[in-house]
């Protein structure tokens, strides 16, 4: 009798407890199915493709104007630095030294030369600093050696133009004796987008303002 109500009371037992106990797991395997099927609808994915499309459409284009602004910045530099090389190598040799430039299919180049030899060695204008300047414009306002043609610079020249230092580093005269003229300059151009051969307003030069080799670097209107 006694085991009889035993039975009975433990299946009265299981038959309250097990129903919580169902509740228990249902809720916690139902936060686990639910927790996994969360995620990004497709309507979401677009917006943020949208979105990173517009603000990539932004920036693009100022950033790559200021990548190519630096590389000007570096070119330009190399055209100073090859100034210089000139001048000091006038001075050291005792000898007049010239730096040329000049396009050559549709590149800048460069040649530091003893002046009463014509230039041999050119080299791309930014190899040293290691940047392409085929997508530049060189141009010079410099006519043969230390003469100015007039302020503004004209673009893509083959003839090579040259500034030249005497043996104690100041502008050597020109070949009537006369006094070198002075505001030569060296100049490079981003291109207009729509129009390849002219040159925008974004510029950099180098300028020979003095006789006695004074050089100075300008840049966007103060190069014209």
């Amino acid at each position: 009798m006694k085991s009889l109500l035993l039975s009975k009371l433990l299946k009265k037992s299981d038959s309250i407890i097990m129903p919580e106990k169902d509740r228990m797991y249902q809720q916690r395997y139902s936060g686990i199915l639910n927790h996994s099927n969360s995620g990004f609808t497709l309507i979401e994915v677009l917006v943020v493709i949208v979105m990173v499309g517009i603000l990539s459409a932004i920036a693009a284009p100022s950033w790559l104007g200021f990548v190519a602004r630096q590389r000007l910045n570096k070119s330009n530099d190399a055209v100073l630095a090859a100034l210089r090389e000139a001048q000091r190598e006038a001075r050291n040799r005792k000898l007049s030294y010239s730096v040329s430039f000049r396009t050559k299919d549709q590149k800048p180049e460069v040649a530091i030369h003893r002046h009463d030899l014509a230039p041999q060695y050119w080299r791309s204008l930014g190899a040293e600093a290691g940047v392409n300047t085929d997508k530049f414009l060189l141009g010079t306002n410099i006519e043969g050696s230390n003469t100015k043609k007039g302020e503004n610079p004209i673009y893509n020249e083959d003839e090579p133009q040259s500034i030249t230092f005497n043996h104690i580093g100041i502008l050597e005269l020109k070949q009537d004796n006369s006094s070198a003229d002075t505001g030569l300059k060296v100049v490079l151009a981003i291109p207009k987008p729509d129009k390849p051969t002219e040159a925008s307003d974004a510029k950099r030069c180098v300028i020979v303002e003095t006789l006695i080799g004074g050089i100075r670097t300008a840049k966007d209107e103060d190069c014209d």
